[in-house]
């Protein structure tokens, strides 16, 4: 298959620029309803008694095996405000789930499909991957009242390849707005470069190899967007989103992606795969 970008030379510009990119209607609503229905039946047929794993971007120290784990599994993540001081669920399981990770693209065939579409891969070719692999994959709840907050962070420091290599793909399933906990960037903090990396620790999950900045939140923008518009973000990007604090969900699956061309994996990143992702093309 040949691939053609499909970013025109705006759109390149943009997201250079501002180290981010909103591509509206990227995804049309049969596949946005395909993903919805799927991640439908995949709760479905979760029991919550098994294994499954609290998710907090605040307490990332406290990484778990089941997490490490989850790299090449379909796994499930409970909203840290799901449970009630007895440790029950205070609602339904499908409005307690924070995300489902980390490999539905290479597990589940409704997001692979998705995933290793002609559409994705052109967008890729047109930022220069030449052997692009995706690295991680999430459906993204946000859940009514109780969505978790996303702390400030570039997703370079969690998927670090020497050379930085890392763009991150939200694609919207609902509409995303300031009201539901839409995405927040500071436009241009890319160019500032990387500002500390997450280790791998295999007894207490993880560490940050230096202290996170503080950042002012004037200079964080929103990001509001239709759904089925997808958001490319830089690896580079100082982003995140608050706690859903509205009555309506925020749905999103999203993807990140790294070169493997020339482009060496860190050992020490959380995500070490057992078996080496297939690339979506080579260029």
């Amino acid at each position: 298959m040949t691939i053609v970008g499909n970013l025109t030379p705006e759109q390149l510009h943009s997201f250079y620029s501002q180290g981010f990119l909103v591509v509206e209607s990227f995804s049309s609503p049969e596949k946005i309803e395909a993903m919805r229905k799927r991640m439908d039946n995949l709760l479905q047929d979760f029991d919550p008694s098994t294994t499954a794993s609290i998710f907090s971007t605040k307490n990332q120290l406290q990484l778990t095996e089941f997490f490490h784990e989850s790299a090449d599994q379909i796994s499930f993540f409970f909203e840290e405000k799901a449970f009630d001081d007895d440790g029950n669920l205070k609602q339904p399981k499908e409005l307690s789930i924070n995300k489902v990770g980390h490999a539905l693209h290479e597990l589940d065939p409704v997001f692979k499909e998705f995933t290793c579409s002609e559409k994705v891969s052109s967008l890729l070719f047109s930022l220069g991957y030449k052997r692009p692999v995706v690295i991680r994959s999430m459906y993204i709840f946000k859940q009514p009242g109780i969505g978790g907050e996303v702390t400030p962070h570039q997703d370079n420091s969690y998927l670090y390849t020497e050379p930085r290599t890392c763009n991150g793909l939200w694609l919207a399933l609902e509409d995303a707005t300031v009201e539901n906990s839409c995405l927040w960037a500071i436009p241009e903090s890319h160019k500032k470069g990387l500002v500390g990396r997450f280790i791998r620790g295999e007894e207490d999950g993880g560490y940050f190899d230096r202290p996170s900045p503080s950042y002012d939140q004037k200079d964080f923008a929103p990001i509001e967007v239709k759904a089925g518009s997808l958001v490319v973000i830089h690896g580079d990007l100082v982003h995140q989103s608050f706690e859903n604090q509205s009555s309506n969900s925020r749905h999103a699956y999203s993807i990140h992606v790294v070169d493997s061309n020339g482009c060496k994996w860190a050992e020490d990143n959380w995500i070490q795969r057992k078996v080496e992702p297939e690339p979506l093309y080579t260029a």
